[in-house]
């Protein structure tokens, strides 16, 4: 309220000025009270007249964009113009706030590895972000204010969406060539709607593989127990010979090995996949390796083959000493089994030149598909699998090996052509190969001089 009493001795100060003013012109006019009445006005009207000027200025302001400074005038358009700027400046920091926040939110949302997509009460798209606009191949900018049902014409999406109940997820396949999504709608404000959108894929894929492998587990163990079933029964039922007897027993030691096979490889598998990654501290010589897998090879083989496998490599491995050995044993069992009699196999290691190393396991059997290739280290994967279940195959050797591999650090790589026999190459990186005598690169480290 500083503003009112100087107004008031103003405005005082017009009007005596107006009368003092009006007195002297009187006595020069036949009318005296008249003269000093319209002084007296004329000195209000010029106060209102400045008035309405300042006032114009700052309306002019207030319609304008406001960016500059509000006019600096006195009495109260001054405390006006300042308190209104004060409260646009505020006004505008609030709303820099907001949309700052708002940018931070609708940025935290585009991060999001699901799908985001707003829509309006008639369906049109309010935002996305690119999760969802590369979900339903929509363009973020150009797609504004669009209907997504124009865009997107799935007919099981737009049903979806014109439904009142959002209870259930809706699964979108081959939306993007092979993939599969998950789609959730909720109702929020004023008839608006947020579809949020999952790639379920690779867990659908995974669902599938869990499947498929409970499947084939209860395929490969009903068939040796149907058999061990069908001996017990034989046995009991009939009066067998001692030479019947012997077959029927040797037949069920054959099912239980087969068995007791398949169960230690799915223990391996399982040890595999839960345990951490080996230490490269610990160091195994791969000629006492290839010596036990040489003797063992012989006894599968029973000089039906001929086997060349190197015994002199002078490498040393940094692993899990029994993991190392099934790995290198599943390939060349695998050789031995599905090369013909009269067959070749060869076991060699080479140096890379980058410090790693490779084992080659090669043999002269009947090859393997090109499309097959792929698909050899999926578990019970079998090209043929009459053939695999008579050589005594359990369908898990190259996953095994492909997952002690990855384990190690290496690589599993497979070379095969029909007729043209199969190359099998476990490769190891350089800071788990070294030759015999030689120190560790950490060993080295450890006993490097202080300086």
């Amino acid at each position: 309220m500083n503003w009112l009493l100087p107004r008031f001795v103003l405005a005082t100060l017009v009007a005596v000025a107006g009368v003092l003013i009006g007195h002297w012109m009187g006595r020069l006019l036949p009318w005296p009270f008249l003269g000093e009445a319209l002084s007296a006005v004329s000195a209000i009207a010029a106060l209102v007249v400045l008035d309405a000027v300042r006032g114009h200025r700052l309306l002019k302001w207030l319609r304008g964009s406001q960016l500059d400074d509000a006019p600096r005038d006195r009495g109260i358009w001054g405390e006006l113009g300042y308190r209104i700027e004060r409260a646009v400046r505020e006004r505008d920091k609030t709303i820099a706030a907001e949309r700052l926040q708002l940018q931070q939110f609708l940025s935290a949302i585009d991060a999001s590895p699901n799908g985001v997509l707003m829509l309006d009460a008639q369906d049109h798209i309010h935002w996305c972000n690119r999760v969802a606009a590369d979900h339903f191949s929509l363009d973020p900018v150009r797609d504004l204010r669009q209907r997504v049902t124009n865009l997107l014409r799935s007919p099981a999406f737009v049903s979806f969406l014109s439904t009142e109940s959002y209870e259930t997820p809706l699964l979108l396949n081959n939306v993007r060539g092979f993939s599969t999504l998950s789609v959730i709608v909720k109702r929020y404000g004023d008839g608006m709607k947020l579809v949020l959108s999952q790639d379920i894929t690779e867990r659908e894929r995974a669902d599938a593989m869990r499947r498929d492998f409970v499947a084939n587990v209860s395929h490969e163990i009903r068939t040796p127990l149907t058999v061990l079933s069908g001996f017990i029964e034989t046995m009991v039922s009939l009066s067998l010979t001692a030479a019947e007897r012997t077959r029927v027993l040797t037949l069920m030691g054959q099912q239980t090995d087969r068995m007791q096979g398949l169960v230690s490889d799915l223990l391996t598998l399982a040890q595999l996949e839960g345990s951490p990654r080996p230490t490269a501290d610990r160091w195994v010589s791969l000629d006492a390796l290839l010596a036990r897998i040489n003797s063992d090879a012989q006894a599968l083989s029973n000089d039906r083959h001929q086997l060349r496998i190197q015994l002199d490599t002078h490498i040393e491995l940094a692993g899990i000493e029994s993991e190392l050995l099934s790995a290198a044993a599943n390939l060349v069992n695998n050789a031995v089994r599905y090369t013909p009699v009269g067959g070749e196999i060869d076991v060699s290691w080479r140096d890379l030149g980058d410090g790693s190393g490779e084992l080659c396991v090669s043999d002269t059997g009947l090859g393997i598909a090109r499309e097959h290739l792929p698909r050899l280290t999926e578990r019970f994967y079998r090209v043929d699998g009459s053939r695999s279940r008579e050589t005594g195959g359990t369908g898990l050797g190259l996953s095994i090996v492909k997952h002690v591999m990855h384990r190690h650090g290496g690589e599993l790589q497979i070379e095969s052509e029909p007729g043209r026999g199969s190359k099998f190459r476990l490769t190891w990186p350089a800071v788990r190969v070294r030759h015999l005598g030689e120190p560790a690169l950490g060993v080295e480290a450890a006993n490097a001089p202080l300086h």
